[in-house]
């Protein structure tokens, strides 16, 4: 049978528009809900494309491991992306120059170096002490504070 405009080709959630999976989600367990419908959505539709977002599903939802004021900066690859793309163009421009791999590698250097200015701070930078000490987050809240023992392993 033949689809009409009536009839949408994929199905639709509550709010007329197709499942996502929402980064934005409060919570693991309702990401996890998310997961789930995009798979019941998309799987026969896209099985490779599902498979890739099922199968990684606990490092795309790592970061409600860590401080809500951390999410933000933990779901972007931005900063990654804009760094190297002023990498990128100006070793492109200086590839024709000629030049040493030391030369490159300095260039390269004080690129990056430059461009760190312009990076935005990390929210809640005192919570970063208590994730590299080990301390346990959930749904974003503090839930169990380093061990010792865990921070001497760190340290050892």
């Amino acid at each position: 049978m033949a689809s009409t405009a009536d009839e949408p080709e994929q199905p639709l959630d509550r709010t007329g528009e197709a499942p996502s999976v929402d980064p934005s989600s409060e919570d693991r367990n309702h990401a996890l809900k998310a997961v789930s419908a995009f798979e019941q959505a998309y799987g026969a539709k896209f099985p490779k494309a599902v498979k890739k977002v099922t199968d990684d599903v606990d490092e795309l939802l790592a970061f409600y491991d860590f401080p809500a004021e951390h999410w933000i900066h933990l779901r972007t690859t931005n900063p990654i992306e804009s760094t190297f793309a002023t990498v990128r163009l100006r070793t492109k421009v200086a590839k024709g120059a000629g030049g040493s791999a030391a030369a490159a590698l300095a260039m390269v250097f004080k690129l990056v170096e430059s461009a760190q200015a312009r990076w935005r701070a990390v929210n809640a930078p005192h919570l970063v002490a208590l994730v590299r000490a080990g301390a346990r987050f959930e749904r974003g809240h503090l839930v169990a504070p380093p061990s010792p023992a865990s921070h001497e392993a760190r340290a050892g």
